[in-house]
């Protein structure tokens, strides 16, 4: 398994997923609209919360919805890091984006005129939102809470992730391990390792390549057991986060305030398991949309979002200026 230090990890991958949505641009069909409102072709982009290597096939469902409400054929994009999308969305290469709710945050400190669309949900009537964990392993007596990651390798995911990332830096400052969310605070308290994946982060702990770290609550205890990739305790949670509020689709708001009301139409009442299984687009666990699995998408605004601003605040991480 290939991890990045922290020191190497942002440049290598900012600057190959800026190139992978550099060509992406659908600027072309600016003049050209469909019936309903929007341009010919949508790009739709999106990171991997895991090592996926075909991101593609878990909005498909979602694809065919678009594709049929709004009458524009849909590019999917698949990024190699949030950088790459936030530049996407700048660069007006990128039409609709998913986004970790910190990548959201730092899009806009960037710039990116975006609105939020929908956020996901994993129930009909939940409540967007999620947790992180701080994980050890099971038998590994010494760790226990945030405070014995001092002088420890300890795997984030990204930079730029939420979970992965900021939480865990705030969780850290108020543990007393770090003065703060700088580079140079961290690693001068403890070894960071950026596994580049949630999943990534969670295996690498049970192998001993990390002797702790973190990752999102659902990616530890559901999907990575349902795949056989984590055996059921294997981990020990010895630290969860507050709630953060949930990944947000947001749409450039290049396309207009008529198209953009309608794409929240669209996610939030439309794009969920019963309608898209309705639709003929796909059955049962088939149709839960993203790598997050989510059933649908809930109303969601700029303002849901202020708890994250509020985080990068307590940390002044460098990574929340983008």
């Amino acid at each position: 398994m290939t991890f990045r230090t922290a020191c190497t990890a942002v440049a290598v991958v900012a600057a190959s997923a800026a190139l992978t949505l550099s060509g992406c641009s659908t600027s072309d069909d600016s003049e050209a609209k469909t019936a309903q409102g929007f341009p010919q072709t949508l790009t739709l982009a999106a990171i991997p919360a895991e090592n996926s290597t075909d991101l593609k096939a878990s909005y498909e469902p979602l694809i065919k919805l678009l594709e049929k409400e709004t009458g524009a054929k849909v590019d999917f994009v698949q990024a190699s890091d949030y950088a790459g999308v936030v530049e996407g969305i700048i660069a007006d290469n990128v039409d609709l984006a998913f986004f970790g709710p910190f990548a959201y945050v730092v899009a806009g400190v960037n710039g990116a005129k975006i609105t939020p669309v929908g956020a996901v949900i994993q129930e009909p009537g939940a409540q967007p939102g999620y947790q992180s964990y701080g994980l050890a392993r099971a038998d590994e007596s010494n760790i226990n809470g945030l405070k014995d990651f001092a002088g420890k390798k300890v795997c984030f995911v990204d930079p730029g992730s939420t979970s992965g990332f900021l939480y865990p830096t705030a969780g850290l400052i108020e543990a007393g391990v770090i003065k703060s969310g700088s580079e140079a605070d961290i690693s001068s308290a403890m070894s960071p390792i950026y596994a580049g994946g949630h999943d990534s982060s969670a295996l690498a702990i049970a192998n001993g390549d990390c002797d702790a770290g973190f990752a999102f609550d659902t990616m530890v205890d559901k999907t990575m057991i349902a795949k056989g990739d984590l055996k059921p305790g294997q981990l020990k949670t010895i630290w969860k986060s507050e709630m953060i509020a949930g990944s947000v689709a947001a749409a450039n708001d290049s396309l207009g305030t008529e198209a953009i009301d309608k794409l929240k139409t669209i996610f939030t009442d439309k794009a969920n398991v019963t309608n898209l299984e309705a639709e003929g687009f796909c059955q049962g666990d088939a149709c839960r949309m993203t790598d997050e699995r989510a059933w649908g998408f809930a109303p969601a605004q700029d303002a849901d979002y202020d708890g994250v601003r509020h985080v990068c605040d307590v940390t002044g991480s460098e990574k929340c200026k983008g």
